[in-house]
């Protein structure tokens, strides 16, 4: 990948779709992971308005400071960024409480609407200020695994770096100059009161994924391990693949009209 002029490509796309959208810039949530630092970064080299947000709910210490030092270095590298820190745990706590015994019960329902609240906060500052709301997903989560919120992180208007796998975001990191505590963290969706990451969660590394992804030979001469991974990655994007296509509509036969 010509990493430098992806950079320089994906900056020129979001700025002539914010042109053609009348809006004044972008708004990204933020996490203290890689995919929403370059994806900020990005943003923020258009020159628009940019907003990042970080929106921590019962958040590990270690990925809040992430976060909170990627918006300072980005307020200080950019004039036109603005950073937010809005603590939505007393929100989300207030949610929980109103939810029937099994909803509540639900550590995976509970842990999708963390991102949802999340996705509902970009879009009430958002559309205040007139952004867009970009997304953070790549490749890989988007359309591979799948390993995304429906209508939470998977709520946006754009998606600039959707078409890059987890390695190449790698490599967008470093080019960008992201912050190398940023690089070297283990990814994670943020979802959780633990400690899990992506790996603990889907069971395999994203560079097996993206072998996965890609692989279209003959599954009889694969070692045990490139099998199990295979395996997983077949499970997670028949589970997931609603995800990725549009909303099945009803189409009422012309007979019946």
């Amino acid at each position: 990948m010509n990493t430098p002029e992806v950079a320089k490509y994906i900056t020129a796309w979001l700025s002539n779709y914010c042109d053609k959208a009348g809006l004044s810039g972008f708004i990204i949530g933020i996490s203290g992971g890689v995919d929403s630092a370059v994806t900020s970064t990005l943003c923020a080299q258009t020159g628009k308005k940019t907003i990042i947000v970080s929106m921590p709910i019962r958040q590990s210490s270690a990925e809040y400071e992430r976060a909170m030092n990627h918006i300072a270095d980005l307020e200080k590298r950019f004039p036109n960024v603005v950073g937010m820190d809005i603590n939505l745990t007393a929100v989300f706590e207030a949610f929980e409480s109103t939810m029937p015994k099994k909803a509540k019960e639900d550590r995976l329902a509970m842990a999708n609407s963390r991102s949802r609240l999340r996705m509902s906060t970009l879009y009430g500052i958002g559309q205040a200020e007139g952004c867009l709301v970009a997304g953070t997903g790549n490749k890989v989560e988007d359309f591979g695994v799948g390993f995304y919120t429906k209508y939470g992180d998977g709520g946006v208007d754009v998606s600039p770096i959707a078409d890059l796998t987890k390695s190449d975001v790698w490599d967008l990191a470093r080019e960008l100059n992201v912050n190398p505590e940023i690089i070297v963290a283990k990814p994670t969706d943020g979802l959780w009161d633990d400690d899990r990451n992506d790996e603990d969660q889907i069971g395999a590394s994203y560079p097996e994924l993206e072998w996965a992804m890609e692989f279209s030979g003959d599954p009889k001469g694969l070692n045990k391990r490139q099998k199990e991974v295979l395996e997983i990655y077949q499970k997670f994007h028949n589970a997931n693949k609603h995800k990725m296509l549009p909303i099945p509509v009803c189409e009422i036969p012309v007979t019946l009209k």
